[in-house]
């Protein structure tokens, strides 16, 4: 029983992406104790983004990813390191849905992991993952995530986000693919990048945030109100590395 609860609880404060309390910056070493409040590794909405800062998120019964600030090529980054493990550095903040614009990131695979398919329960690893939390009307939940959603609250004080976002790297999908999680259909990824074409290399992105959450949920998005970056390797036991550039949220079109 106890190990069928800490498994809930693992995978509910995965699904969580709400306000944590904030630590002080730190440029340099693991950022397992201290998160990058005001270095200059992400900024939002033209420069400017509330409190609390970024925290290093560990889930029960997991081993932690390694995150540590960098220069990696010139540029400020996260090195990202995972043996086995799962965690995310994440970060609350409020956008409203008029507010929403665009989100640009860019990172640095040096190789995918072949046993990986983030469309099986057993084998939901990723490399790099940047993720975005959203509310909306929980009403509409079906029975299973409003079960989930309850228990998160229960559990933890905070529900589940109504969706969560996830842009991914894949193995073999095209991008463009709509990958929805095993485990809850209010998870789902789309894939900005796919096979080895890209490795070794830094690739920058810059996604409309409104126009993919109607892609991967057919629906319009609520506020924003949480991002991560994630590494993990837990489900198939496996390592991998990574490199994460800044994450900037840009103004919708028309904003000034």
């Amino acid at each position: 029983m106890l190990s069928l609860v800490t498994k809930v609880l693992a995978l509910l404060v995965l699904l969580q992406l709400a306000a944590c309390s904030s630590l002080t910056p730190s440029t340099e070493g693991p950022v397992s104790e201290a998160t990058l409040g005001s270095t200059p590794w992400t900024v939002a909405s033209g420069g400017s983004l509330a409190a609390p800062a970024w925290q290093h998120y560990k889930l029960p019964g997991k081993q932690a990813t390694k995150f540590n600030y960098v220069r990696k090529d010139g540029r400020d980054a996260m090195a990202v390191s995972s043996h086995a493990s799962a965690s995310m550095m994440r970060r609350a903040l409020r956008i409203e849905p008029a507010e929403l614009g665009s989100v640009r990131f860019s990172w640095r695979v040096p190789d995918l992991m072949a046993q990986a398919d983030m469309a099986v329960r057993e084998a939901d690893d990723s490399p790099v993952r940047i993720v975005l939390a959203f509310e909306g009307d929980r009403s509409k939940f079906s029975g299973k995530n409003a079960m989930l959603s309850e228990l998160a609250n229960a559990l933890t004080g905070e529900p589940m986000p109504y969706a969560t976002l996830m842009y991914v790297w894949c193995n073999t999908r095209a991008p463009g693919t709509v990958i929805i999680n095993p485990r809850t259909d209010r998870i789902r990824k789309l894939v900005v990048e796919s096979g080895a074409g890209k490795l070794h290399q830094w690739v920058d992105y810059e996604r409309n945030i409104r126009a993919d959450y109607e892609k991967a949920f057919g629906e319009a998005p609520g506020a924003l109100v949480g991002i991560g970056i994630m590494t993990d390797s837990d489900n198939t036991r496996s390592s991998t590395q990574a490199w994460y550039g800044p994450v900037t949220l840009g103004r919708a079109a028309g904003m000034k």
